[in-house]
């Protein structure tokens, strides 16, 4: 069976909701009326994206598309705070951009070895009965729920992290290169684009090792999706070196270079800044020991390194690996990006809430906090609904539902929690 380069998954992550809080009461011999107990539920575990350096796709996530963390444990008696959920930490590859499934938005780029992030925060716990007591309510028979954790759907985009980009026209001999130059097995034949999928290899350069990626043939029209261009052009950007391989029997090898260098500028132009090496490949042939003069003489005039090789038997190829440490040993060290600690949030104002009448008799009301706290609310106990009302006093909501014309007997609905209008303005099941 044939594996497949997978370099892109859309997964959705849940983090794990808090344990609830729970109702308690002291029980203990001469010791008649206990005060409250109930203990905190334990906070739910965070979704945590981490590097794995022994990944080098996305497979592992195309069958796999939702993952949710533990939740936290609920509180018990004597003060008991429940334990906390246990963190899900999902691997990936080095060269992983994570972006909000929805927006668009980056919210981490992994690239190093040990490098994590948190992408989802668990909900804390519900807070137990003992939390309420004041000096007025001295056994207040109120908890909480957990707070839901914070779930998102994530679209990851693997962008290979190698030394060094090969890159030339289909059949230039890329796969060839690799092949010799490491222990890398591409598929290789004489014919376009055998190369379907990014092939990485790891070459020793006496005592020094570089990583190479083999990056499919390009046509014009790449950077616009023609062929497979677009697809693959994205793991140029990770390599700190270019080896452009010509064709050495194509019917125009600087005309392909001049369409490579093209499509690598139009679909970014930092990458024309890239350092290069041109390699004429092929030079057991005639055709290719023809052209090899104009060749040399025009990148000589273009200031750009130049050789001749062939990958097929081996000649000068050595030769250009050392040419290619050369290279990179004379770029500045790679600054060391500290990522930053991801912080998602749905809105500037959690505070917030709008209110629709969407049919006679039916209002629905939404923001965060207020769907948080329903979520939170455990309705069995009467001090919960009371404490309820008092929330909906102090973000507004009872005011503006009264100002929009609630009427006793309307439902009003709150996340997924259906309440009546009723007596005194309080909201009941």
């Amino acid at each position: 069976m044939v594996g497949m380069f997978f370099d892109r998954a859309r997964i959705h992550v849940s983090a794990g909701a808090g344990g609830n809080g729970v109702v308690a009461f002291r029980r203990e011999k001469f010791v008649p009326r206990g005060g409250p107990s109930g203990g905190h539920g334990g906070r739910g575990g965070d979704v945590v994206l981490y590097v794995d350096p022994a990944l080098n796709t996305l497979y592992h996530l195309q069958h796999s598309v939702h993952h949710r963390a533990a939740r936290g444990v609920n509180g018990s008696g004597a003060d008991k705070t429940g334990a906390m959920g246990a963190d899900l930490r999902i691997p990936v590859p080095p060269g992983t951009l994570v972006r909000d499934g929805n927006t668009g938005e980056i919210l981490a780029d992994l690239t190093r070895n040990g490098q994590e992030v948190i992408i989802a925060r668990g909900g804390r716990g519900g807070r137990g009965n003992a939390a309420f007591k004041t000096t007025r309510a001295t056994a207040p028979r109120i908890a909480e729920n957990g707070e839901p954790g914070q779930s998102f759907w994530l679209a990851l985009e693997l962008k290979l992290v190698a030394d060094v980009g090969i890159v030339g026209v289909p059949n230039a001999g890329k796969s060839t290169l690799l092949s010799v130059v490491s222990a890398a097995k591409p598929k290789i034949a004489d014919y376009p684009f055998t190369t379907v999928e990014p092939s990485l290899g790891v070459a020793e350069v006496g005592n020094r090792v570089m990583v190479l990626v083999d990056i499919p043939g390009l046509l014009e029209g790449a950077h616009e999706g023609v062929g497979l261009g677009l697809e693959f052009l994205r793991h140029v950007e990770r390599t700190r070196v270019l080896i452009h391989l010509l064709n050495g029997a194509s019917e125009d090898p600087l005309g392909d270079f001049a369409a490579i260098n093209q499509e690598l500028t139009l679909f970014n132009p930092g990458l024309a800044d890239k350092p290069q090496i041109i390699v004429l490949n092929k030079l057991d042939l005639p055709d290719a020991q023809a052209v090899w003069p104009a060749v040399k003489e025009q990148m000589e005039r273009l200031d750009l390194p130049v050789m001749a090789i062939s990958a097929a038997t081996g000649e000068h190829v050595n030769s250009l690996l050392y040419r290619v440490q050369e290279l990179l040993d004379a770029l500045p060290p790679e600054e060391e990006v500290v990522a930053p600690v991801v912080e998602i949030t749905p809105g500037p104002d959690p505070r917030a809430f709008t209110i629709f009448n969407p049919e006679p008799n039916v209002w629905i009301v939404e923001g965060r906090e207020i769907e948080r706290t329903v979520q939170m609310t455990q309705w069995d106990y009467y001090e919960a609904t009371l404490r309820f009302q008092r929330v909906l006093n102090a973000l507004g909501i009872t005011q503006a539902l009264q100002e929009a014309g609630v009427a006793e007997g309307d439902a009003v609905q709150i996340g997924d929690k259906e309440l009546i209008w009723g007596y005194d303005n309080a909201l009941g099941e």
